[in-house]
């Protein structure tokens, strides 16, 4: 089960970069590419911070925040090898999108984001970002409503 979970993170950084090469290639030549006219644009931006633009210049801090999540996370899937799907994806989405970013911030000094929300006035941002929210999201989730009546049936269960 963790050799999938693995292969989902793989699988969830690579997707994440291969969206960063075509914007790369294809919008920053252009600089923004509207999919839906003032609503939703393709626009390159170089993020010298976190998700959303913040803490901007932070590059070591972020960079060892982002390993220290990366490495804390994994260690916990190997040795509590949690068994319910919300948790794994959770994990797998919070690494993958981590992993993403700082495969970015390794190689090129920031991270590419180009999903520009223009309607909103929303921060630009990557599907590495995307994926971290999700993975946040589904642990919210699983802390909330699902950690406690797993206990209950784990305790039944011995």
């Amino acid at each position: 089960m963790l050799t999938l979970y693995s292969l989902g993170v793989v699988l969830l950084a690579i997707i994440d970069q291969l969206s960063k090469w075509a914007v790369l290639r294809f919008v920053k030549p252009t600089d923004t590419i509207p999919l839906i006219q003032s609503v939703f644009h393709l626009t390159y931006c170089e993020n010298r911070g976190a998700a959303f633009g913040i803490l901007q210049g932070r590059f070591g801090f972020l960079s060892i925040i982002t390993v220290a999540v990366i490495v804390v996370a994994t260690i916990y899937m190997i040795k509590k090898r949690p068994q319910g799907f919300v948790m794994n994806a959770s994990i797998t989405l919070l690494i993958g999108g981590a992993l993403g970013n700082l495969i970015d911030r390794v190689c090129r000094g920031y991270v590419i984001d180009f999903l520009d929300f223009r309607l909103i006035h929303f921060p630009i941002f990557n599907l590495a970002d995307c994926f971290v929210v999700c993975g946040a999201i589904l642990l919210i989730i699983y802390v909330l409503f699902i950690e406690e009546h797993a206990d209950v049936d784990k305790k039944d269960s011995e």
